[in-house]
């Protein structure tokens, strides 16, 4: 496959991720305002900063309606939910021959949905109808994606790239509730601590499968059990390093990539340290600092997956 076709494909799953994780996130944290809590405004979308990984030029300013605008209308920043979406949109126009024809009506109604909605100024007006549309439509598209695609290398960097995105997500986002929430309220656990809680599973779309699993019965150990190590549910780390790994695995094998090696141990590592991890064991250290080793190692996948199959060199190619 042309290294930019699978550059294209690898960052229009991107986007789509990151525009839906964004989303959520807003989503739910503009919700759990309504509730009485003992976190502030500026401590919230402070947080939620931080869980997005600290978005260049985006920063709290005592106005939640101008922050909010800037994370989900505002195309000047590359981070925002509609920049993500025109982003996608323009790598899967560069490949149009390269996806199904149902992918790209449905990324393009997706694109123009969201231009319709659009509020010409920092309102809440829209956001009722804007949020759910763009999170519907990440789904449909990836859904159209899984039945019209064929799945060899082409849906298998979507994959990649998807399931990447979430991984880093879902562990920054871990990362940030470890040092601002669990740390504090795990000695002393009272309904706003569960308020802050269901927050976090929420925004991982896991309340419900957290339930079936364990009841309604939440405690810190099980809540980052479920969303660490848990290889069933579709939003843990686990499942996302998982799936990542397989992908990789098959792209190997299609490009028969004898200069993967480097790649294959690096995300074979990282899926084994999950696979054989027990939370208590996880507890007992250092739960912050195994979070952010996970995101280091999701950098260094990403690195490597540039150097094996995008920005390969000249003598990389032709030995291929």
């Amino acid at each position: 496959m042309l290294s930019r076709v699978a550059d294209s494909l690898y960052w229009t799953a991107r986007y789509l991720e990151r525009a839906e994780h964004t989303a959520r996130l807003v989503d739910i944290n503009i919700g759990l305002m309504l509730d009485l809590s003992r976190v502030s405004t500026e401590q919230r979308w402070k947080r939620v900063l931080a869980a997005l990984g600290h978005p260049r030029d985006i920063d709290w300013n005592n106005d939640v309606y101008e922050l909010v605008h800037a994370l989900v209308f505002d195309t000047n920043h590359p981070a925002s939910v509609t920049a993500c979406v025109i982003a996608a949109r323009e790598n899967a126009r560069q490949i149009r021959e390269e996806i199904s024809t149902e992918q790209w009506q449905r990324l393009n109604r997706l694109f123009h949905d969201i231009s319709r909605l659009q509020p010409p100024s920092p309102s809440d007006r829209q956001l009722s109808e804007f949020l759910p549309a763009l999170i519907d439509g990440v789904y449909l598209f990836q859904g159209v994606s899984d039945t019209t695609l064929s799945h060899g290398e082409g849906w298998q960097f979507l994959q990649v790239g998807r399931f990447l995105e979430r991984a880093t997500a879902s562990a920054t986002l871990l990362a940030v509730y470890q040092e601002q929430v669990f740390a504090t309220t795990e000695e002393t656990v009272d309904a706003y601590a569960y308020l802050e809680w269901i927050g976090l599973l929420r925004a991982c779309t896991a309340f419900e499968a957290y339930c079936k699993v364990y009841t309604a019965d939440l405690t810190y150990e099980r809540i980052l059990e479920f969303l660490l190590l848990d290889a069933e549910f579709p939003h843990s780390i686990r499942f996302s390093i998982d799936r990542l790994h397989e992908s990789l695995e098959a792209i190997q094998d299609a490009s028969h990539g004898q200069h993967a090696g480097e790649l294959m141990r690096v995300s074979g590592k990282l899926q084994s340290s999950l696979g054989y991890a027990q939370v208590s064991e996880i507890r007992g250290q250092d739960p912050s600092r195994y979070l952010h080793r996970i995101l280091d190692q999701c950098r260094r996948i990403h690195d490597l997956i540039y150097e094996v199959y995008i920005q390969y060199s000249v003598q990389t190619a032709l030995a291929i």
